[in-house]
């Protein structure tokens, strides 16, 4: 049964915080059209599975160099406009990828695919300053009762995106090409944009702290988070379970050479994961998994794990799109209870330094994954690496069960947020 006084909507319920998951589900659509077409195009080029591997470490090391300082940046400068600069490198970073797909006859053979190389970087380095702006905004748009909410929808409206974008993408790509798919995606970012216009400017927190240096600063977001180990625990766990167990870099390879299902089909296998995902969220913003929280996390990486397992050893079409559907669910189940736990741990003054520590713990660990999946299936084989990485991470789930005390007793049932 679910609880009466429980409001499901009181997130959505704030006008700027509408504003902010358009914005998000815009960029999030726009991410996923960008990386499912400069994966089929960079594979149909090259035909080396090795480079989407590189593609994903290109990206990360921009990311994970500014992320730290990133977090400063947000603790001490106007969020929102942080988030509108980066939109606009965005806007830059698809752009060289629609020139170079408009003129790929004259540009490949003097520079190669080293402009889709240049554009995956500098898109790196826009996500590493926009999401602990990101997060930082987003929790002053709502009152504290609604964060546990906020952070459903948020999930909902993030993995509605990774539903439509890889559709849309493979889609685009399949039917009108390369150009038509970029085109598309720099205008969603303008429109993210002027969404943002419709928030006010919202006042930092004043520091704890008076007169310390950029370094001190950031020393102190590492050290918070070094002595929570909730926080610890949690972020170094989706951490693991995602380097080692992400298969979705690999999807081009299994879509061109073991599901023989095209462009289309590729935009469906990466659909997948955010359909589950989608559908979860949804459900978590009714039935919030925080009663036992810290469990509920174990078993949700545990489940991740064993999914990526069965794609893995999958030739079926249809079965790989339900393994990948549970690889979202099981995801998206781990993602609210993360943030959440973000949330009501991080100080108001340090939540874009402590949300730096999580987009280098979880958010680079996307593409480090990538390169991980891209290096390993160059070694061991497709098919093994992605047994490899599942493997893996039940092994981690394992490690953190006997390690992590204070995550496995986790939980909300009596936390009364005020």
């Amino acid at each position: 049964m679910s609880d009466p006084k429980h409001d499901p909507y009181i997130a959505l319920r704030q006008p700027e915080f509408r504003w902010y998951v358009t914005a998000k589900l815009l960029i999030t659509i726009y991410v996923q059209i960008q990386s499912v077409v400069v994966g089929w195009q960079l594979y149909e080029l090259t035909n080396d599975v090795f480079s989407l591997g590189l593609v994903g470490l290109i990206e990360a090391v921009p990311a994970l160099s500014v992320s730290l300082f990133a977090g400063y940046v947000a603790d001490h400068y106007n969020r929102r406009r942080i988030v509108q600069y980066c939109y606009i490198l965005m806007l830059i970073s698809v752009s060289i990828l629609f020139l170079f797909a408009y003129k790929q006859a004259e540009i490949l053979p003097v520079l190669g695919v080293f402009p889709i190389y240049i554009a995956v970087f500098l898109n790196g380095l826009a996500r590493g300053f926009a999401s602990p702006s990101s997060f930082a905004l987003m929790t002053q748009l709502v009152p504290k009762e609604a964060y546990i909410n906020s952070s459903s929808w948020n999930s909902t409206i993030w993995q509605f995106g990774a539903i439509s974008g890889p559709a849309i993408g493979g889609l685009l790509y399949g039917f009108a090409g390369a150009v038509a798919a970029y085109s598309t995606a720099a205008s969603l970012v303008i429109i993210a944009f002027i969404a943002l216009l419709f928030i006010k400017n919202r006042p930092l927190p004043p520091p704890k702290s008076a007169d310390i240096t950029i370094w001190q600063s950031i020393s102190e977001g590492l050290t918070y988070v070094r002595h929570q180990p909730i926080i610890l625990s949690a972020i170094s766990l989706d951490l693991f379970a995602v380097l080692f167990g992400g298969a979705v870099a690999l999807l081009p390879v299994f879509a061109k050479d073991i599901l023989h299902v095209g462009a289309e089909g590729l935009g469906l296998l990466r659909a997948a994961p955010a359909v589950g995902a989608g559908i979860m969220a949804f459900v978590l913003a009714y039935q919030p998994p925080m009663q036992y929280a810290g469990r509920n996390l174990l078993w949700a990486v545990a489940g991740f794990g064993l999914a990526t397992i069965v794609f893995a050893v999958s030739a079926n079409f249809y079965l790989s799109l339900v393994a990948l559907f549970m690889i979202g669910l099981f995801d998206s189940i781990s993602v609210v209870i993360r943030t959440t736990i973000m949330q009501l741990y991080t100080p108001d003054d340090m939540r874009g330094r402590v949300s730096a520590v999580n987009s280098m713990f979880i958010g680079s660990s996307n593409e480090i994954g990538a390169f991980e999946s891209g290096a390993a299936a160059a070694l061991l084989g497709t098919v093994p690496s992605v047994i490899f990485g599942g493997a893996m991470t039940l092994l981690v789930v394992a490690v953190a069960y006997y390690k992590a005390p204070t995550l496995k007793k986790l939980s909300f049932k009596d936390e009364v947020i005020k």
